[in-house]
């Protein structure tokens, strides 16, 4: 029986020999016995990742109303079915229904990220089981099993490889590496980073090109897929700040309102003899005045519309508190390959002994120009330019392909499509060059030699052999390097040189080399690639940054829209990727993040304890060949220093750290569904300057909801104190028989509540973006939801609006008039102090006084048109008379509402201005 702990203890499998591997592991290149594997798959279990307990529907339902907001907004309901007023019972109860469906749809999203991670997992494997080859499923495979490899084929679970030919395997989706990496049998130092280990095959991983055989040394959750699974699941998604503002506010409406109610009913008995009954009605109608059921809907509904408006710039939230979350962010970390680049590699330089040419354009779209010394240039003119690109499509394997809408697709290695491409840049047609000049043999490339050659027939009925590869194996095998005029003797110093400068730039090095062979030859040999050849250049190849993501960088220097735009907006930009550190600094300086000079490498962060990464992560803004871990850590440290993180990410790797950011962003066209599961929002055009257009909407968002609250509890503090005020004062109808009755009723308390107040309030969540959005740094992530500023002004107009809904309902007792027509004439100045108060609200601190202000928005218009049709129905309909006890107003006593309500919105601009002066000092 095999030491299950021996093997499962046994971490860094990437150091040690294949030969101590199959000791370790009890098993040889001839694999298992049938025996053998029986009882490992017992030992060891199915090689399949584990499912966590799920929470059943019931039970995700119920929880989205564990919220105090909803606690309050309950309280409420119950409160009015109490009243029997069952038509704003049901109302109420049906705001918390539709935020619990929600959420309970939201949520269910969420949950299928683990489901994505298991299905990247191979079913079916090919081993060698009694020595013989047979296909089994993958969930079958345990240690010590011997898997053999092809192109094709996807990795079942963590390898330790034993042989290998010209084995190369996408670990892109697992390490961000924007190739395949070349894989060999070598055990490697212990400290390795993941993107580096050559002699290991990991689960989930594609195989490119060549074969090998290794041997299973880890499966289920010990492979590094099932690390990242388990750390996803143990990941916990962070509240976000308006959630905990929220919170806090809710306990503390809470408290306050059950303070107040309490208060009111002791003095309504002890102080002014009102009977019990009579002041349990008036604590009810205070705690229904007070509570603000509205508020809820408004901020799902607000939230809503901040999703469409993302939507139509092809930003798609997953979760609702995401889209306000991203108006406080304060640092972006951004995966490299495939968000600020496109992970289609591309060849920027080509140097030929006479010069320096440089490509532009990005990705596999044939698109660019060639210039030299600054200059365009006409490729066509200059001679061993065109040969090398001539030369680089016969020797090729790769295809390019239109494949609708301006989208071109490649077939083959990443690094022969970009040769390609520069051909078809240079007007070279793939087809026409290999028919002009045939291909007679290949040598195919492997990961020992570093390069592949190709015997083609010349146009002129000559017979070549180009060579294409690392430099330093092409160099060796050059004698002379081809100049405008003739083939001069190969100067080794010079192209050293010149490849270390392209290489320093964070470009890949390739070399290309021709040389005659004999006529009639058919097929090359190895000692026919051993010397002899003349080197026609050397390509600098990279994965470049995008256009839009540079100018989205770049708004932070110039005019642009994008990386310079989070930097005015307060956001500092970060670039975490698995890929070279040469290569990240290089795009990260055309980017604009960081120095262009500092970068952490995986190894780096290592040696660094928690501490000291919370120390050090916000000063460095570039890292380099990091892990799943590395970035879980990072993101950790920077939410330690208090910054609101978005983490943006396309593959599995990424998928732990963007479900601990404060807004996981996932890629859309390009990304995994494991890291569009682990996300808050999806970016549908894979765009980085998508995520400021984001940043913008969550913050006009955030503007729009603060709005909001501060329209409307003034609403709810002005009906509360006229309570308040009404037992303070006694102002109120006592009848003969003692009973007492408030100036509002807790039935007219509701129709204000939520009618008037959430027709009005939605209005606002229409409003479009500030001027100066962009141009203010992120507010503190401990911002109070509710401010000093925000309360005096809810007090302020709470006070205005007392003062005329009393100062009427006294006005037409004196007069003679009835209860009923007096609370009319109350409810009515409520509800015209609050539409000019509208007017004010559509700026926190800016002035109204303008005709912007007063028309420019059209929500706000439709809404006051909707509230005067529904309050003139209140007002006049027989029903509601009925209903609400009320009596038709005549029209000296509109226009005495109506002037109280433009005193209410000149004062209200007042204090404003006051504001204004105050802060700008003067």
């Amino acid at each position: 029986m095999v030491d299950k702990s021996k093997i499962t203890q046994k971490k860094k499998w990437h150091g040690v020999p294949a030969e101590e591997a199959f000791e370790i592991l009890e098993s040889s290149s001839e694999g298992l016995t049938s025996d053998q594997a029986r009882e490992r798959l017992a030992e060891f279990g199915p090689n399949t990742l584990a499912q966590s307990e799920k929470r059943g529907p019931l039970m995700r339902f119920l929880l989205q109303f564990h919220n105090v907001l909803i606690y309050v907004l309950l309280v409420a309901a119950v409160v009015t079915a109490l009243l029997q007023e069952w038509v704003d019972s049901i109302v109420i109860f049906g705001v918390t229904i539709v935020n619990a469906l929600i959420g309970f749809i939201q949520e269910g999203k969420a949950e299928k990220s683990l489901d994505s991670i298991r299905s990247m997992l191979a079913p079916k494997a090919v081993v060698l089981r009694d020595g013989k080859r047979t296909t089994i499923e993958a969930q079958n495979l345990i240690p010590g099993d011997v898997v053999v490899l092809k192109p094709g084929d996807k990795v079942p679970a963590d390898l330790r490889l034993f042989e290998t030919s010209d084995l190369q395997i996408n670990e892109s989706a697992l390490t961000g590496e924007s190739v395949p990496v070349s894989k060999n049998t070598y055990e490697v130092d212990e400290d390795t980073t993941l993107g580096d280990r050559s002699g290991m095959a990991y689960s989930g991983t594609l195989v490119t090109y060549g074969q090998a055989r290794g041997v299973v040394v880890a499966t289920a959750e010990l492979t590094q897929i099932g690390r990242i699974s388990s750390m996803l699941s143990q990941v916990d998604s962070l509240t976000t700040p308006l959630l905990r503002q929220v919170a806090k506010f809710g306990h503390m409406l809470t408290i306050a309102i059950l303070l107040l109610a309490g208060l009111t009913f002791f003095f309504g008995i002890v102080i002014r003899d009102y009977g019990p009954s009579d002041m349990f009605l008036a604590a009810v109608g205070l705690a229904v005045a007070a509570i603000p059921e509205g508020l809820p809907a408004i901020m799902t509904i607000t939230l809503a519309i901040g999703v469409q408006r993302m939507a139509r710039r092809n930003a798609i939230i997953r979760r609702l508190p995401a889209v306000e979350t991203l108006g406080s962010v304060t640092i972006i970390c951004s995966d490299k390959t495939g968000t600020l680049t496109k992970n289609e590699m591309t060849v920027q330089s080509i140097r030929t002994i006479d010069n320096l040419y440089q490509v532009s354009g990005a990705g596999y779209s044939p698109e660019g120009e060639f210039t030299h010394e600054g200059s365009k240039i006409d490729p066509k003119e200059h001679t061993v330019l065109m040969e090398m690109l001539k030369s680089s499509l016969l020797c090729n394997e790769a295809l390019i392909h239109d494949s609708g809408e301006g989208q071109w697709k490649l077939d083959g290695a990443p690094t022969e499509g970009a040769l390609v491409t520069v051909a078809m840049k240079a007007g070279l047609a793939h087809d026409q060059v290999n028919k002009e000049n045939p291909r007679l043999n290949i040598m195919p490339f492997s990961s020992e030699k570093k390069f592949m050659a190709t015997l083609n027939r010349s146009g002129n009925d000559e017979t070549i052999i180009i060579l294409k590869g690392a430099p330093e194996r092409v160099l060796e095998r050059c004698s002379h390097q081809r100049h405008l005029q003739e083939d001069r003797a190969i100067e080794q110093e010079f192209w050293k040189e010149q490849g270390e400068d392209i290489a320093s730039k964070g470009q890949r090095l390739l070399a290309v080399a021709v040389k005659k062979a004999d006529q009639g030859r058919k097929e090359i040999k190895d000692s026919d690639v051993e010397q002899g050849f003349t080197l026609l250049g050397l390509f600098g190849i990279i994965d470049p940054p995008r256009e839009e993501a540079i100018e989205a960088a770049a708004k932070l220097i110039g005019d642009c829209v994008s990386v310079k735009e989070c930097r005015s907006a307060g956001i500092r930009v970060k670039m975490i990727t698995g890929d070279h550190v040469l290569t990240a600094l290089s795009i990260a300086e055309k980017l604009g993040i960081g120095d262009g000079k500092t970068a952490l490498t995986g190894q780096d962060l290592e040696k660094k304890s928690d501490e000291e990464l919370e120390k050090v992560t916000p000063k460095i803004d570039v890292f380099a060949r990091t892990s799943p871990e590395h970035k879980l850590r990072l993101v950790k440290a920077l939410q330690a220093g208090k910054h609101i993180v978005a983490m943006t990410g396309d593959g599995v790797n990424d998928a732990p750290a963007l479900k601990r950011a404060d807004v996981g962003v996932a890629m859309g066209r390009s990304g995994t569904e494991a890291a569009k599961e682990a996300s808050d929002m999806v970016l549908a055009d894979d765009n980085f300057a998508s995520i400021a257009n984001a940043v913008e909407e969550g913050r006009t968002v955030y503007d729009n909801l603060k709005k909001a609250i501060l329209f409307i509890l003034p609403t709810n503090g002005g009906q509360a104190l006229v309570v308040i005020t009404s037992i303070l004062m006694g102002i109120g109808l006592v009848d003969a028989t003692g009973q007492f009755s408030l100036p509002i009723s807790p039935p007219q308390i509701l129709w204000i509540n939520m009618v008037t107040a959430v027709s009005l309030a939605l209005a606002l969540a229409f409003e479009p973006s500030e001027a100066n959005v962009m141009r203010r740094p992120p507010r503190p992530s401990d911002e109070e939801l509710v401010s000093g500023f925000l309360l005096w002004r809810v007090t302020f107009v709470s006070i205005l609006m007392v003062i005329g809904a009393l100062g009427h309902y006294k006005l037409v007792l004196a007069d003679g008039g009835s209860q009923n027509l007096a609370s009319t004439s109350a409810i009515n100045t409520l509800v015209m102090a609050q539409v000019f108060y509208l007017f004010s609200s559509r700026y926190i601190y800016e002035s109204s006084l303008n005709l912007q202000g007063i028309i420019g928005s059209r929500p706000v218009l439709i809404s006051i048109s909707v509230l005067a049709v529904l309050q003139l129905s209140f007002t006049y309909l027989p029903p509601m008379q009925f209903l609400f006890q009320t009596e038709a107003l005549d029209l000296w006593a509109w226009v005495k509402i109506l002037i109280f309500g433009m005193a209410v919105f000149f004062l209200v601009e007042l204090e404003k201005s006051l504001f204004r002066r105050k802060n700008s000092g003067g």
